[in-house]
C-alpha cells in the first residue's frame, strides 16, 4: 500500500498554556495537548499540571500536513478519573500558518520560527485558556498544491502592506451562537 503525499511538513513546538480551567476550577492537573492536521496521525504531549497559572509543555513534534488538511486541532485535554476530559480546542487554516494571514503581529525570529497564540475554547463554545506554540516550516508544500498561490500572494501582499492592514475583526464573531465561536479560533 502506498502512503498518501503530504502537502508539507510543520515543526510545532507546544510551548506552553495559561487560564485553563478545568470543571470551572483554575486548578487543572494532568492536561495535554493533542496535535492534528486532519488525519489520524496525531502528536501528544506528556501530562502537566498548572503552576502559578502558567501550564508548561515544551515539546517539539514534527507533524506532516496531508494534501486535503484545511486546519490544524490543538486540543488541551485533562487526564481526570482515569478518563480524558475535553478541556478546549484551537483550530487553525493550514493556509493561516503557512502564508502568515491573519497572523501578521505574530513574531518571528531569522531561522523562520513563528510565535503563535490561539484561545482555546470549550465544547460549549466558552473561551478557557491560551495556548502559545511556534511554528516552522520544514518541507513547503509542493508547488502544484492547490493552496499554493493564496501562500505566495499571501508573503508578497505582507510585503507590500504595513501590519496594521492585515489584523483581523475578531469582533465579528457572533457572540449568540458559540459554535461561530469554537469554530473560528481566535488569534491573541
Amino acid at each position: 500500500m502506498e502512503a498518501k503525499p503530504h502537502a508539507c511538513t510543520l515543526e510545532i513546538t507546544i510551548i506552553s498554556g495559561e487560564n485553563i480551567c478545568v470543571d470551572r476550577t483554575p486548578i487543572a492537573e494532568n492536561i495535554y495537548v493533542t496535535v492534528r492536521a486532519e488525519s489520524l496521525n496525531c502528536f501528544t504531549t506528556k501530562m502537566v499540571s498548572e503552576n502559578g497559572g502558567i501550564i508548561s509543555w515544551n515539546e517539539k513534534f514534527m507533524l506532516d500536513i496531508p494534501m486535503h488538511a484545511k486546519s490544524i486541532t490543538f486540543d488541551v485535554q485533562c487526564k481526570k478519573y482515569k478518563a480524558a476530559r475535553p478541556v478546549g480546542v484551537a483550530r487553525i487554516g493550514v493556509l493561516d500558518v503557512l502564508a502568515g494571514r491573519n497572523i501578521a503581529s505574530a513574531t518571528e525570529n531569522n531561522n523562520g520560527v513563528r510565535m503563535m497564540s490561539y484561545e482555546l475554547r470549550g465544547w460549549d463554545g466558552r473561551r478557557n485558556g491560551v495556548i502559545h506554540f511556534s511554528v516552522k516550516v520544514v518541507v513547503p508544500p509542493p508547488e502544484d498544491w492547490p493552496g499554493s498561490y493564496e501562500i505566495k500572494q499571501a508573503k508578497e501582499d505582507r510585503k507590500n502592506m504595513s501590519s496594521s492592514e492585515f489584523e483581523h475583526d475578531y469582533s465579528k464573531v457572533d457572540q449568540d451562537n458559540p459554535k461561530d465561536a469554537f469554530y473560528s479560533s481566535r488569534r491573541i
